[in-house]
């Protein structure tokens, strides 16, 4: 079987690991049909922007903090954020709170 490069370094010795493909050489998984379906996996912010990890965002309302009686205010700035799968698709610290999850659709792209 032709298997195709990676998507991530372009390096051509993926090989198969079950249902994923892997490359050896910047350890970067993915299945097989991803490639096809990768504009349904963008994360956009509340004005549309795609998000990237690293990015810089800011919070665009004031959010209650599950499990505490403070809140998040609306401007608060979001430093080095990290892209994850699921409902609250942002994971980062925020100073004054820690470590959080958030969803995009409450932030905005710096």
């Amino acid at each position: 079987m032709n298997l195709p490069n990676c998507p991530k370094c372009n390096s051509e010795y993926t090989y198969e690991d079950g249902a994923m493909l892997v490359c050896p050489e910047c350890s970067h998984e993915w299945m097989l049909n991803q490639e096809e379906d990768s504009d349904e996996n963008v994360i956009k912010d509340a004005n549309g922007n795609v998000l990237q990890d690293g990015d810089t965002v800011t919070v665009v309302k004031d959010l209650k903090v599950k499990g505490s009686s403070s809140v998040l205010k609306q401007g608060t700035k979001v430093k080095s954020i990290r892209l994850v799968d699921g409902d609250h698709n942002i994971d980062c610290k925020i100073d004054g709170f820690g470590a959080m999850q958030l969803k995009s659709e409450f932030v905005k792209k710096v």
